[in-house]
């Protein structure tokens, strides 16, 4: 039995399947345009050979996969056909779901993100989140509470993104829908001061989790460099080896434009995972591979559409099963 057949069989759950359900749907329009014209190029009769792997290479380019990531995936390809000496195209798609579900390297941490596991000797579990204005970071900050909040943790967000405008009211609105506590100060006010303040309430209440909002900004690196590591400094006063994990959030519909975004930060901030976002509203979906082909930091998270529990845990099976479903709904 192989990866994708055991992985069928462990849906059992009706969340589980529900939420498999989600993926499927969210990836739809990457699924039309990626999958549909891999299918069609590989139709019935044809011979794997040398036009037939520029195409698909051509297909894999132009879904944003990337040219190094897509030069990567043929060479692998290549080199199973070659091994279990396959002539047909129509054995392509079963291979090329192994071939990018091996790239696409399950987190260390995966199966305390999946069950959203907190040490008990590590409280409050404190989480960092970074990216550009416009991708999604408050309402994705707002989507992981509500997560942990639904797994029984106490969660308290720290508002330190306090330039933007409106940037605090929208936070407490997410925090509201996720019901879990959130601090602030006024527009302006020192962001490591409101991390310094959250943290020594998350300290007070016995909180599990802290999940701190940062400026969404990176055009000037070293001023970004400076602020993160004001921050880091502040945390260390309270909890010596905070932060837990840092999440860089990238907007999946931009597509090579995330895996240069996430480049550059990787200059000024320790990333523990990526969250990629808005996968629902984008062919570009390739991105995902790219990503995690290109960086040494695993796809924690991915956003599949615009309601509170659309946040979901990254599964690479799940993920490359959902991607070649050829049904729009799994049944229940």
């Amino acid at each position: 039995m192989g990866l994708f057949d055991r992985f069928k069989k462990t849906i059992t759950d009706l969340s589980e399947k529900l939420s498999f359900d989600r993926l499927t749907e969210g990836l739809a329009k990457t699924r039309d345009s990626f999958v549909s014209r891999l299918r069609k190029a590989l139709f019935a009769g044809r011979k794997i050979d040398a036009s037939l792997l520029a195409e698909i290479e051509e297909i894999l380019i132009s879904s944003d996969v990337g040219v190094a990531t897509s030069e990567q995936i043929i060479s692998r390809l290549k080199e199973r056909v070659r091994q279990d000496k396959i002539e047909d195209a129509d054995s392509i798609i079963t291979i090329l779901k192994d071939v990018i579900a091996s790239m696409l390297a399950e987190s260390p941490s995966s199966h305390n993100d999946r069950h959203f596991v907190i040490a008990d000797d590590n409280k409050p579990l404190v989480i960092l989140v970074i990216g550009v204005n416009g991708v999604g970071k408050t309402t994705t900050i707002g989507k992981l509470a509500y997560n942990y909040r639904q797994a029984g943790r106490s969660v308290i967000i720290g508002a330190a993104d306090t330039f933007r405008a409106a940037a605090n009211e929208q936070l407490e609105i997410w925090a509201q829908r996720a019901g879990v506590d959130i601090v602030q100060q006024k527009q302006g006010a020192d962001p490591a001061a409101v991390v310094y303040d959250t943290l020594n309430a998350a300290t007070a209440r016995s909180t599990d989790v802290v999940i701190i909002d940062t400026a969404g900004r990176l055009h000037n690196k070293q001023g970004l460099m400076q602020e993160l590591g004001k921050i880091g400094r502040v945390m260390k006063k309270v909890k010596p080896d905070a932060p837990d994990e840092v999440f860089l959030v990238l907007d999946a519909t931009t597509g090579q434009n995330a895996l240069q975004q996430a480049k550059e930060f990787t200059k000024v901030a320790p990333l523990t995972g990526i969250i990629l976002t808005k996968l629902d509203g984008t062919a570009k979906g390739g991105a995902v591979l790219a990503i995690a082909a290109s960086l040494n930091v695993s796809v924690r998270y991915i956003g599949v559409g615009e309601k509170i529990d659309d946040l979901q845990v990254f599964d690479p099976i799940a993920f490359v099963e959902a991607l070649f479903e050829e049904r729009t709904m799994v049944d229940v």
